[in-house]
Formats: structure tokens, C-alpha cells, sequence
């Protein structure tokens, strides 16, 4: 009998414990889907409003969340109250947790999206520091691209990325120097139901020498899941690989160890970096709010986009959607189809995308859609409605700058919120909208290269970007840790910092030629540039054949002057960050430059008002040939000029890093073979930092003449084949970048009272009109 007690008192303590795990696995699933709304139970709608219509409670300030706005004046026909009752599923908290748009899988059991969860991030816990391998990324952060085996079919889209990674300067094709590993396998598209869809991934990646259940390995994905629920299922174990995902779902997203990745289409160009999207400075457009898009029948999607009807007025708010996509869509359509398909057809999405001041960017089948890049692409601020997005490069990229990011459940509330928004701040949301896109988005190659910088900031901590140099021009692409992770130090953010640019320069002369006999012209322009007030040092950079001259071959100077071996004899070591030069402002001079003392002193006060530029004297042009559909270079003397040749220019030292740190090898290569066009690329590299011209000072006609006349044999203007080299370098360097960045610019600054009939020693600069 005793016996028979214990066994029941032991039944009854098993079953009780497997009801308490069960009920725990259902906890952790609800806490999981419904973290979004814990942390985010009112929309952060950012400070865009001229004033706050009326003061939260403490209670609300204490957890953080900011006011709502007031409810306007509503041009939609019918009473607030009323659209409130059309849609309450949306703004009761009752109600939403089932039939509201934030559920992502109607179509599968709590038991079931955990399974396919703990399938797919079976190390959902990886961060950086528990799952992957840092020994791995010393000294040089390397990523290998395993080699496409017999019978691999890839994408289009999957062979860009992978083609920005092998033309990127952290490509490696030795794996025992890889920091990272990037599969050759596509994986893009694992929608069992897409062409795209590659069978036997699981057994092809875990058959990889160096998988290590993925540590230190970057997936790509786009899409995931199939109809109808459309869940993160990949269909294989990432294990601690990190994954580069579109759509990324909060829920499922491991902080710094996952990155978002917007969803672009296969058009999405390779390269690019022009600004072919519609001008920010122009702040009214003849809409307020536009969207052009599908609504869904059967399967998951959006009810945001099943509720539009709702707040379009047709007039200045325009949200189409069509039913007529898909083979079947007239078995399932609704009553209002057809009114909204005639609707959907009487506008043209250009236009529309063009003219808008907002794009509404709500959740399609999946958490992103084209839309959000489409409304970036057009100068259109994004209002983004997708509760549980992981917004693309949230890490680094602060959105509250550039989108408003709303709530599905307070739809009614966009149209009054983006009434709200001023003049003056939808400029600086437009304008901070086209930086971003031109910077991380134009191309596939900059998703990829953002992706790849961000994950090497994580690696290098103690050595990587702030906020700043995220998200201010020129961008974190263009803005090397490595060179400083102090913003203060890069000449783009001395007037965000208040920073007054350097006082002082260092002449960096190149020299090749011997020294003769009599006063040689560089030894004249080492006493010009020493006299100048500003000057600091000068250094002379031996590139010459010959040994390096005795220090009595040169002048005495006032200012340090030392003369060094070149880092190696080749053209592009000129722009070499040696260590020897102190100052922040180089002045960048050829040995058979001719400038006086004033010419320097006006040039670099010049520079001080512009010190992310460019400024010198000999200037040249480019232009398009559309006899030949290639561009085209000229030395001609006109108004117009977009390069200025650092044969006598000032320009800030971070070039000098940037230059021996970003341009690829086989750029440098084809400089040093043909010892020609450095001075073109630099201002190529320049241009696209800055968006900006050149600057050129006074007109200096003699510079040309004076070089043409020297009579050395070693002078590279004298060759007869310079000219169509520098053609061709043209070329190679806007093919390497994607798109044309030299811009040109018709201004000129000459010295106050430069042409005046004033008396000559009233003149503050009297030898440069001698010239």
C-alpha cells in the first residue's frame, strides 16, 4: 500500500512538472513575439513637431516615452471617432495581440514558429565575445570567398556581393589569413517556392573544411519562409554564423552579432555613387503622403496596407493598393478590389515617388520592402510602419535623423503626425535621407562594404567609428578608424565640431632629379616655401635614382628641413603617410614647381576656408566624349576646370592615409607602371569624399610654361604619351568607383585689390601680379 503511495505521489510530481515546463515554453514564446511592444508601447515618433500640443505625464516620462502628438484637423471624410470604431482591433490593446497586424504567423502554432526558431538560431545567445574567434582577424581583417564549385548557379544579385568582396582591400584567397569566411553558396532566396531556391544547402556548407558550425562565417539572406506564414525559416542550421539579413525580425535578431540589411532588388545597380535622385533642397511637392503597392488575400500580410483605404483622400494623401497580383488573385477577391484597382491604375508610381514629401514604407509579406530604398532613392522621408523591423544598419545608423518611424496601431495618426512636421525640418530629414542613401545604399557594393566595416568595428573596438562618423558626411566608408577615432582629427568635421582648421603646413616636395651645379628650381622652391610664415617643416622625398645628396647640397632653412628616401621608388608613394610629417596641412609641390612666398601664404589662407578640399593653382578639366561614350581630359585654359593637380595644392594629411589605405592595389599598380595620373586619382578620391569641387587661387598661366621650358628629360610633361594616359586613367578611376565624382566649378580667389590701380606697395600680396 505504501508502495503504492509513493508511485502516485511520483506520477503526480511529474506531471506537475511537465505542465510547468510547458507553461514555460509558452511564456518564453509570447515573451519572444511580444518584446516589440514591451519595449515600445507607444510609436517613437521623433521631435519633428513646431511645438508639443500638451505635456505627458510622469509616469510617461519616467519610462521614456515621448508625447504623443495632439490630434489635428483631419481632412478625411467622417468624424476621428468614427474611423477610431472602423479600426479598433488597431488601437485597442485588447484585441491586438491576436487579429493585430503585428502577428506574424497565423498560419502555425506557438509550438511550431519556436521550433522553427530554435532551428534556425540554434545559438541564439552567439554575441561576439561567446561565438566568434578574434585571434582569427590579426594583424588584418581578411575575408575569403570560398571558390564556386563544378555545378554551383548563383544569382545575379549573389554574384554582385560576392564581387564587392573580392574588389574590396579586404579580400584574401589564402583562408589561413581570413578573418572571415563568406560562402560561395547562394542564400539569398529561401523561399522554397522561388526558382532562386537552392536545394541541399545544410549538407553543402557542412561539408566546408573550415565551417566549424559556422564560426567566424557571414550569411547573406533576402528572403526567407514561404507562403503563407513566411517565417525566418532558412531551411538549415546557421549555428554561430552571423547572419546578414533583410526583414530582420527584433524577436529573432541577436544584437552587434546579426546585422539588417535592407531588401533590394536585382537591379540594384553593382556600383554607384552619383546623386541621380531628386534634389533635397526643395521642400514642397504637390503630395504629403503617398504609397503604391499590393494588399494581401490569403497568406500573411500586412493589415496596414487591407486598412489605407481609410486615410486616402486622393487629393494630397494618395495610398494605392492592387489585389491583382499572383495566378488566383480573382477567386479571393474582396468587394473593394475593383474600385482599388482602377484607383491603383490611374497613377503612376514615379511620379508620385518623386513628388511626395513622405513615402508610407508599411510591412509587406515580409517586415521590409522595396519601398524603404524606392523612398530613400527619391528624396521621399520615409514613415516607416513595421512593428518589430530591425531597421537596416540600426547599429550604426541613427534613423530617427532621416525616417519617421510610426506604429501600425495608430495608423489614423500618420496623416495629422506628417502635417506637423515643418518646413525646416523635412529639409533636414530630406537632406540626411539622401546622405545616407548615397552613402550605405545606391549600390550593392556599399551594402556590402557597410556590412563588412561594421562587423570590423566590432572587431577592433578600442579602433572604430563613433555615431559622428556614421551619420555626418562624408560617412563611415570614407572616414577611417584606423587613421584616428577621434573626429576632430578629420578635416569634414571641423565646423560640426566648432574647430578652427590648422594654423601651420608641411611642404612635401618630390624629387627625382639630381641636383646640378647652379641653383636648381628645387632648391629655390625649398627657400620660397621655408619663408612663409605658415610654414612648419619641409620635407623632401628622394625618389631619384641616384644616391641621396649630403646634407650641404641644401639650403639653410629657418624651419626643419629634411630629406628622406621615398617609401619606394613609384609615383604613388608620393602620397605616403610617412610619420616625419607633424602638421595636419600638406602642401603637396613637384621639384619644378615655381611659386613665391605670397603665392603660398594666399594659397593656404585660401585652404583655411575650405580644409576638406582641394586648393591650389594648376587647374584641369574633364568632360564627357560622346563620340567615343567615354570621358575625356583637357588641359585647355577656360573658366572651367574640376581637377586642381597637386603639383602645388594644399590639402589636409588624411588624404595621404586615406590614399594608401582605400584605393585598391590594382589602381596603385597601374599608377606607378605608367608614373602617371597620381594627381588625377587623388582628386578622384577627394571629390568623392567631399561632393565638392577643387578650389583654385589666382590665375598662374605660367605654371605650364614654366614646367614645359625646364629642358630635363625626366619631365613627365614632356613625354609623349602622358597625355593619353591620363586619358585612360580618367577612365580606369570613374570605372573603379562606379560613377564620375570630379565636379567642375567656375570660381576663381584671386588676393583683395589684386586688379585695383592702387599703389604697389598698398598691396598686400605685390608679387603675384608681377607674374
Amino acid at each position: 500500500m505504501q508502495a503504492k503511495k509513493r508511485y502516485l505521489l511520483v506520477s503526480v510530481g511529474v506531471a506537475l512538472l511537465f505542465l510547468v515546463y510547458m507553461w514555460a515554453l509558452q511564456i518564453a514564446d509570447f515573451e519572444q513575439q511580444h518584446r516589440w511592444y514591451r519595449h515600445h508601447q507607444l510609436p517613437q515618433y521623433p521631435d519633428y513637431y513646431q511645438e508639443q500640443p500638451y505635456s505627458q505625464s510622469q509616469e510617461a516620462e519616467r519610462a521614456g516615452h515621448r508625447p504623443l502628438p495632439r490630434r489635428g484637423p483631419s481632412k478625411q471624410p467622417g468624424h476621428w471617432t468614427e474611423l477610431t470604431q472602423l479600426l479598433g482591433p488597431y488601437l485597442e490593446g485588447g484585441e491586438q495581440e491576436e487579429d493585430g497586424p503585428q502577428v506574424h504567423h497565423q498560419h502555425s502554432s506557438p509550438r511550431e514558429r519556436r521550433s522553427v526558431r530554435d532551428n534556425l538560431y540554434k545559438n541564439k545567445r552567439c554575441r561576439m565575445e561567446t561565438c566568434f574567434d578574434f585571434a582569427r582577424c590579426q594583424p588584418h581583417f581578411g575575408v575569403y570567398v570560398y571558390p564556386l564549385q563544378r555545378g554551383d548557379e548563383i544569382s545575379n544579385t549573389y554574384r554582385k556581393i560576392l564581387s564587392s568582396i573580392q574588389e574590396s582591400r579586404f579580400h584574401t584567397t589564402d583562408p589561413s589569413k581570413a578573418c572571415l569566411f563568406v560562402l560561395a553558396v547562394d542564400t539569398l532566396d529561401r523561399d522554397r517556392l522561388s526558382a532562386q531556391f537552392v536545394q541541399n544547402v545544410r549538407t553543402r556548407i557542412q561539408s566546408l573544411p573550415t565551417w566549424n558550425d559556422g564560426r567566424n562565417h557571414l550569411i547573406f539572406n533576402l528572403y526567407s519562409g514561404t507562403w503563407p506564414d513566411y517565417t525566418d525559416d532558412l531551411g538549415f542550421e546557421v549555428g554561430q554564423a552571423m547572419l546578414a539579413k533583410a526583414s530582420a525580425d527584433v524577436a529573432n535578431f541577436r544584437p552587434s552579432f546579426d546585422i539588417s540589411v535592407p531588401l533590394f532588388s536585382k537591379d540594384h545597380p553593382l556600383k554607384s555613387g552619383g546623386t541621380d535622385s531628386a534634389s533635397p533642397s526643395s521642400s514642397s511637392r504637390r503630395y504629403l503622403l503617398v504609397f503604391k503597392g499590393k494588399r494581401y488575400l490569403t497568406g500573411i500580410g500586412s493589415e496596414t496596407r487591407n486598412a489605407l483605404y481609410h486615410i486616402h483622400n486622393g487629393d494630397d494623401i494618395v495610398l494605392l493598393t492592387t489585389c491583382k497580383h499572383g495566378k488566383d488573385w480573382e477567386k479571393h477577391k474582396d468587394s473593394r478590389c475593383d474600385h482599388d484597382n482602377r484607383e491603383y491604375a490611374k497613377f503612376d508610381y514615379q511620379e508620385l515617388l518623386h513628388n511626395s514629401t513622405f513615402c508610407l514604407v508599411p510591412r509587406g509579406r515580409r517586415l521590409g520592402s522595396f519601398r524603404f530604398l524606392e523612398a530613400l532613392q527619391a528624396a521621399c522621408i520615409p514613415v516607416i510602419l513595421s512593428n518589430g523591423w530591425e531597421l537596416p544598419f540600426a547599429e550604426v545608423i541613427d534613423w530617427r535623423k532621416a525616417a519617421i518611424i510610426g506604429d501600425e496601431r495608430l495608423l489614423l495618426q500618420v496623416p495629422s503626425m506628417t502635417r506637423w512636421v515643418s518646413r525646416d525640418k523635412i529639409l533636414v530629414l530630406r537632406q540626411q535621407s539622401q546622405f545616407l542613401w548615397d552613402a550605405y545604399f545606391s549600390s550593392v557594393a556599399k551594402i556590402v562594404l557597410t556590412t563588412l566595416e561594421i562587423i570590423r568595428d566590432r572587431v577592433d573596438s578600442a579602433v572604430s567609428r563613433n555615431r559622428l562618423m556614421w551619420n555626418s558626411l562624408p560617412g563611415g566608408l570614407y572616414a577611417l578608424p584606423q587613421y584616428s577615432t577621434d573626429p576632430a582629427r578629420f578635416p569634414f568635421y571641423y565646423a560640426t565640431l566648432g574647430k578652427s582648421p590648422p594654423g601651420q603646413f608641411t611642404g612635401v616636395i618630390h624629387t627625382q632629379s639630381p641636383l646640378q651645379s647652379q641653383p636648381s628650381p628645387v632648391l629655390k622652391l625649398i627657400i620660397a616655401v621655408a619663408k612663409s610664415k605658415f610654414c612648419a617643416q619641409i620635407v623632401v622625398l628622394w625618389n631619384g635614382e641616384k644616391p641621396l645628396p649630403p646634407r650641404n647640397k641644401w639650403p639653410s632653412t629657418s624651419v626643419p628641413l629634411n630629406v628622406i628616401q621615398g617609401h619606394s621608388k613609384t609615383m604613388s608613394s608620393r602620397f605616403y603617410p610617412h610619420d616625419i610629417i607633424v602638421t595636419d596641412v600638406i602642401l603637396s609641390l613637384d621639384e619644378d614647381s615655381v611659386l613665391s612666398t605670397n603665392e603660398v601664404d594666399f594659397a593656404f589662407i585660401v585652404w583655411q576656408s575650405f580644409p576638406e578640399r582641394i586648393v591650389g593653382y594648376p587647374a584641369r578639366s574633364h568632360y564627357w566624349d560622346s563620340s567615343r561614350s567615354c570621358w575625356g581630359y583637357t588641359s585647355k585654359w577656360t573658366n572651367d576646370y574640376s581637377m586642381v593637380l597637386t603639383g602645388a595644392a594644399f590639402y589636409h594629411r588624411y588624404y595621404h592615409y586615406l590614399f594608401s589605405s582605400y584605393v585598391p592595389a590594382s589602381l596603385l599598380s597601374m599608377v606607378d607602371r605608367t608614373a602617371n595620373c597620381e594627381d588625377i586619382l587623388m582628386n578622384f578620391l577627394v571629390s568623392a569624399v567631399t561632393k565638392r569641387a577643387p578650389v583654385k587661387v589666382t590665375q598662374k598661366k605660367q605654371y605650364k610654361e614654366t614646367m614645359m621650358s625646364q629642358g630635363s628629360k625626366t619631365s613627365r610633361w614632356a613625354h609623349p604619351d602622358h597625355f593619353a594616359e591620363r586619358q585612360t586613367c580618367v577612365n580606369a578611376f570613374a570605372r573603379w568607383l562606379g560613377f564620375m565624382p570630379l565636379l567642375h566649378s567656375q570660381m576663381r580667389l584671386d588676393p583683395l585689390l589684386f586688379r585695383d590701380q592702387v599703389s604697389m606697395l598698398r598691396k598686400k600680396y605685390r608679387d603675384i601680379e608681377r607674374l
